[in-house]
């Protein structure tokens, strides 16, 4: 059995992280992976903080301190044991699964694992899992032709959503946060309209634009309490209310219109479907980036090697204008 000594994050405690040295052995059915890309989800920023979730079916691990952290990332498969089939050495993949990704190397099974699609590079591919995700959530948010289209959240999902409804033909996308740099590159990007919640009433703005009605399909991308209220205010009668974020500690939620208003909830998380949905849902997800009609590279602002991991994090936890932070091993 192959042996490979790799840095990796653990997580001891709240703002306590930390490279250690671990050895990964290949099983007969394992796969190593020596990485190219890792990326910070909100999620880990969440926990880099201390939140930590009740343990449920995603985690291969317990969700407690000391935590092996990490996720998304990408790169070659440099082993592969005896038992497995779908891989083998020196074929481009990205993680789907909780391995300790921050490191040089993984090891991971091959239902953790999907092959990069053709024409994406390496530099995406990195943040496959995320990209897949937001993709996956943007094709399947039941935009329509001339909708009203709302986007929670101007972070790393929220921005390609925001994208893909206008790809789909959406009427008015409309991108609020709370920060001014986030909503800039929204703009950027291609979003009709942004609102700056801490400066705006959002609500009464949407009343306005919509003639009363509100909007057709609320995305919630920020995975606040308050977020979640005010999707819940603007969200039309019988309207969309698309649920992206994970947020990893109890909120206070106002759902009497949620029940009143007849409100349609679709939940498309792709990473928590199975894998078998996933393995084939991510090629299609990935061919309008391929194509050009989606720009993810652009939502890569700031960049670290693996050594740094600790300035990483804390750049996450104090600069919320950074939307994907990015380590290289």
């Amino acid at each position: 059995m192959e042996k490979f000594i790799t840095k990796a994050a653990r997580l001891n405690g709240p703002y306590n992280i930390e490279l250690i040295e671990r050895e990964l052995v290949c099983g007969e059915d394992d796969i190593i992976v020596k990485n190219h890309l890792m990326g910070i989800c909100g999620s880990d920023k969440s926990f880099f903080r201390g939140f930590l979730p009740p343990k449920t079916a995603e985690y291969r691990q317990n969700p407690k301190f000391p935590f092996l952290l990490g996720h998304e990332s990408g790169g070659t498969v440099v082993a592969a044991g005896s038992k497995v089939s779908q891989f083998q050495v020196g074929d481009r993949v990205m993680a789907f699964g909780w391995n300790n990704n921050f490191a040089k190397y993984f090891a991971a099974k091959e239902f953790q694992l999907q092959p990069v699609p053709e024409g994406i590079d390496m530099d995406i591919a990195g943040l496959g899992e995320p990209t897949a995700c937001a993709m996956y959530s943007g094709l399947n948010s039941g935009v329509q032709l001339g909708d009203v289209v709302v986007v929670m959240g101007g972070g790393f999902a929220g921005q390609i959503i925001a994208q893909c409804a206008k790809q789909k033909g959406a009427y008015k996308v409309i991108v609020i946060d709370v920060l001014d740099g986030k909503l800039e590159i929204a703009k950027k990007l291609g979003c009709d309209i942004t609102i700056n919640s801490a400066k705006t009433n959002a609500v009464e703005f949407i009343k306005d634009l919509t003639n009363g009605r509100g909007a057709d399909v609320v995305v919630e991308a920020a995975g606040t309490e308050a977020s979640f209220n005010l999707a819940s205010e603007i969200i039309k009668h019988n309207g969309k209310f698309v649920f992206y974020s994970w947020v990893t500690k109890p909120i206070t939620l106002n759902i009497t219109r949620w029940h009143d208003d007849g409100l349609e909830f679709i939940n498309t998380c792709l990473v928590h479907h199975t894998w078998q949905q996933r393995y084939v849902w991510t090629p299609e997800v990935f061919r309008p980036i391929a194509q050009g009609k989606i720009d993810v590279k652009s939502l890569i602002t700031n960049e670290f090697k693996l050594d740094d991991l600790k300035a990483g994090f804390e750049l996450a936890d104090k600069d919320d204008t950074a939307i994907k932070i990015v380590f290289r091993p």
